[in-house]
């Protein structure tokens, strides 16, 4: 199990999600998700890892975006 990329999600959604005011539309989660695997890759981390956390990375984006007691649900 990768503690290292749940930690590194966390980090990621509150940067890129909680601090701006994103949709939750279908193409703004997938450009997320994408941009969340790029960031990791560079960082070293591989979307494995993250997901063996997290669960699937969309869903969590998706959720962390509709309000915390949906991601907290997961």
């Amino acid at each position: 199990m990768s503690e290292r990329g749940a930690e590194f999600f966390g980090k990621w959604i509150t940067d890129n999600v909680m601090r701006g005011s994103v949709g939750a539309d279908i193409i703004s989660v997938a450009e997320l998700t994408t941009k969340l695997f790029a960031d990791a890759k560079a960082a070293g981390i591989s979307e494995d890892e993250i997901e063996e956390e997290i669960g699937s990375a969309y869903e969590a984006i998706l959720a962390a975006i509709n309000g915390p007691s949906d991601y907290e649900s997961e």
